[in-house]
């Protein structure tokens, strides 16, 4: 008489045991970029997600609106200065941007690259208020008494409309109305260097056009100044949210027109 023998069907205490096992086998021999994407995504909260969604549908709303309300005082700016200067009426430039990969403090900035810039490049646009460099221009710091400046680029400067051209950034997804301001490449290296992770973590966020250390701070011209906008765009990523943005947004047209700080 034929037999068979049936094997023992395994209990689905021990299925689960074995995927979970299998499970953490695969994720500790999947390349380290992988790695460290599936644990943050475990770190994302719903909350955030539509925070961020609600932050950037207001910054997008009132970027369209500001382009419409200031066109014709942009019309302006830009037959000034070209009447009062020779070269563009729009001055382009890189700035760094945010870093997607939302990398951690105590990781290396990047495992799947040979260079890093901290987060993505774009071009910003502003209105030009210096004179053309005549030959190869290397990126520095511009002081308030900058010889470079025009007479009209110091208004500009100073009333800060000359970033009136980066709501069409905002619009391109590059950048916020409210935001850490975005640096150069070789000055966020310089920088990066000098204040380290810190630094780094300003990218987390897009930049802005306008943020609370514009607010609550002048320009900056020496290494101190810049620890202390830093600290202040930490606070803001710890505290954002569109409530947040529309206060600064309104804090920031007292510093345009009278010039204040707020303290």
């Amino acid at each position: 008489m034929l037999s068979l023998s049936i094997p023992d069907r395994p209990s689905r205490a021990r299925i689960r045991s074995n995927q979970d096992q299998n499970s953490h086998m695969d994720m500790t021999q999947a390349p380290l970029s992988l790695r460290f994407r599936a644990k943050n995504l475990v770190t994302e909260v719903p909350g955030n997600r539509r925070r961020d969604k609600a932050c950037r549908l207001l910054n997008v709303l009132v970027a369209a609106v500001g382009i419409i309300a200031t066109a014709p005082l942009m019309a302006v700016i830009a037959i000034l200065i070209k009447l009062t200067s020779p070269g563009p009426v729009i001055y382009s430039q890189p700035r760094v941007g945010l870093d997607r990969r939302r990398m951690r403090a105590h990781e290396p900035v990047d495992h799947r690259r040979n260079s890093n810039h901290g987060g993505k490049i774009f071009t910003i646009f502003k209105f030009r208020t210096m004179r053309p460099a005549n030959g190869q221009q290397t990126e520095r710091w511009s002081s308030q008494d900058d010889p470079r400046i025009t007479l009209i680029g110091r208004f500009l400067r100073a009333s800060r409309l000359d970033e009136l051209p980066q709501f069409f950034n905002v619009l391109f997804g590059e950048m916020n109305i409210v935001g850490p301001r975005p640096e150069q490449p070789a000055i966020f290296d310089e920088l990066h260097g000098e204040l380290g992770w810190r630094y780094r973590n300003r990218q987390r966020v897009l930049p802005g056009i306008t943020g609370l250390a514009q607010v609550k701070q002048g320009y900056d011209t020496d290494l101190d100044g810049v620890r202390k906008k830093v600290a202040l765009d930490l606070e803001y990523i710890g505290q954002r949210s569109a409530a947040k943005d529309l206060e600064i947004m309104a804090k920031t047209v007292p510093v345009m027109v009278f010039r204040k700080v707020w303290m």
